[in-house]
């Protein structure tokens, strides 16, 4: 197996760059489970997003998960196709379609999320569970999202 070039020492002692090489780690370990679950990436944010806000606008649903409408439409396309979403017209503006999970989906998004948190706790397996607990409230705190989920900041 391939080894990375080590980064050069002014560099690789910055928080910035140990955050990217871990946050590239754990992607890498949640994009190989969600495969195993026939899933990629942003198809189990969307899936995600789509339990717990929807039934919702797919303009709403890109808004929300920060993803160009373009690549929104293949992503629900592929959701659809495959029995995980519907797509139906808005009660509240029959211009727009309503995307909602379909029972499927839920099931689908349940063994992802297992699979997920199951990667993560891979990820996180050097650190004890009071380590874990500290470096996740710092995560937190330094990434700016606040416990909506919702950027935020200070």
């Amino acid at each position: 197996m391939p080894t990375t070039p080590p980064a050069p020492s002014t560099i690789r002692t910055l928080p910035s760059w140990l955050l990217g090489r871990a946050a590239a780690r754990g992607r890498s370990l949640v994009a190989e489970a969600l495969a195993r679950e026939g899933l990629k990436m942003w198809h189990h944010v969307v899936l995600a997003a789509v339990a717990d806000l929807g039934p919702l606008a797919q303009a709403e649903l890109g808004r929300s998960v920060l993803l160009d409408p373009k690549d929104m439409v293949g992503v629900l396309n592929d959701l659809q196709a495959d029995g995980f979403v519907d797509r139906a017209p808005d009660p509240k503006d029959r211009r727009k379609n309503a995307i909602t999970i379909t029972a499927e989906g839920k099931r689908l998004l349940a063994r992802c999320t297992r699979a997920a948190e199951r990667a993560n706790g891979e990820l996180l397996a050097p650190l004890s569970a009071d380590e874990r607990a500290r470096f996740l409230e710092m995560l937190t705190r330094i990434s700016g999202v606040t416990e909506e989920g919702a950027p935020g900041g200070r």
